[in-house]
């Protein structure tokens, strides 16, 4: 049936074409933003989902700054202890140089005096937007120190900020509190030390140990050492036999004198200008190395600490960069658009729109073809 008032042809073609048109914007907008869901109205739940995962990937972002700010405090620490383990072997060498007693105390002392200078200059230097983790109050100041290294979100939707810890308890050169006797920087605590010389009466025996248990062994023990065992080794069987308490005490008086002569109490303020050749005062010099060797070793370790905290911070970084690349395949995955199938949809849907006007010009035309009728 024909009808001027309602046209069956026109309504069908209009709503396809209305579909059509419709479609098209949805291609031409998937197009334009390149995604595929660009609002929860496309899809709520990979909408939700992705937006999640953006503000994650926000936040490792952030996480990954502080790792390179973390990476770099650390690597300047490990660079600064590196440097001042080189000039502390230097005075090592110089103080060797003088346990023969042939050379002046007071010009060895000269380079030594500069070489404490440079490790104050390392120690003072080492520090990365106000983080110095060489020289520090051990007292007051927080020696583990953090570094942002994750960030996570359990499947409650919880989230929490997983951090790295960096002890540098070990790593301390300076430690800037000025009483001596708490001062335990590596290169500034008191490295003089307790000692103390027993000789068995019966059997003849010599032990050398710090004077109370907890007591410091440094420089003081192993000048005592060296010179009782040197003035003991000169003696024969019968000198040997003959060897006493008082004879180990008369030779740690000397070594006291001796002692006395050096000032400064730290590998930083040490000073031998003073001391002769005299066997006292050479043993005073070989107990100054072996106890700056005790400090070479303990920042040996306080290295390897700091070398071990650079290597986990740089995976830790190299992870953090990995994980947000593949947050954003996964966030890609759900909403990005493929632009091969869009660019041919988009062909398809030009043409069905073509079609579309040309399949409602046909059905309004129906209603011209009544009048002829009328003619």
């Amino acid at each position: 049936m024909s009808s001027l008032l309602t046209n069956s042809s026109a309504m069908v073609a209009l709503t396809t074409l209305r579909n059509i048109n419709d479609d098209l914007a949805t291609t031409q907008s998937r197009i334009s933003t390149g995604k595929r869901v660009s609002d929860a109205s496309d899809n709520a739940a990979y909408w939700s989902i992705a937006t999640t995962m953006e503000s994650d990937n926000s936040a490792l972002s952030a996480v990954q700054d502080s790792l390179g700010l973390g990476a770099a405090t650390v690597d300047v620490a490990f660079t600064a202890m590196d440097q001042a383990e080189g000039i502390v072997d230097q005075i090592k060498s110089k103080l060797t140089a003088a346990t023969n007693g042939a050379l002046d105390p007071g010009k060895i002392q000269s380079d030594i005096s500069q070489l404490q200078e440079q490790l104050k200059t390392i120690a003072s230097s080492a520090s990365f937007s106000g983080e110095n983790w060489l020289q520090q109050d051990m007292e007051t100041a927080t020696l583990s120190k953090e570094i942002a290294g994750g960030f996570t979100r359990n499947a409650d939707g919880a989230t929490e900020i997983q951090n790295i810890s960096v002890d540098t308890s070990s790593a301390v050169l300076i430690d800037t509190r000025t009483t001596a006797l708490d001062n335990t920087g590596i290169l500034s605590r008191d490295i003089i030390g307790t000692a103390k010389v027993e000789v068995d009466s019966v059997s003849g025996l010599i032990t050398f140990d710090v004077a109370a248990a907890g007591d410091f062994a440094g420089v003081k023990l192993a000048a005592y050492e060296a010179a009782v065992m040197g003035e003991y080794n000169k003696l024969d069987n019968t000198g040997k036999s003959n060897f006493d308490q008082s004879a180990a005490d008369a030779i740690t008086k000397k070594v006291d004198d001796a002692l006395a002569k050096v000032t400064g109490t730290s590998v930083l303020d040490f000073d031998i200008s003073a001391l002769g050749s005299e066997l006292e005062d050479v043993s005073v010099v070989k107990g100054l190395v072996s106890a700056i060797s005790n400090q070479h070793s303990a920042m040996t370790d306080g290295a390897t600490d700091l070398g071990s905290a650079k290597a986990r911070v740089d995976m830790q970084k190299e992870f953090a960069t990995s994980l947000s690349d593949a947050i954003d395949r996964g966030i890609g995955q759900l909403v990005d658009a493929d632009m091969n199938a869009e660019s041919t949809r988009l062909q398809a849907l030009q043409t069905q729109q073509q079609l579309g006007i040309q399949a409602l010009s046909i059905a309004n035309s129906s209603s011209q073809n009544i009048l002829s009728l009328f003619r």
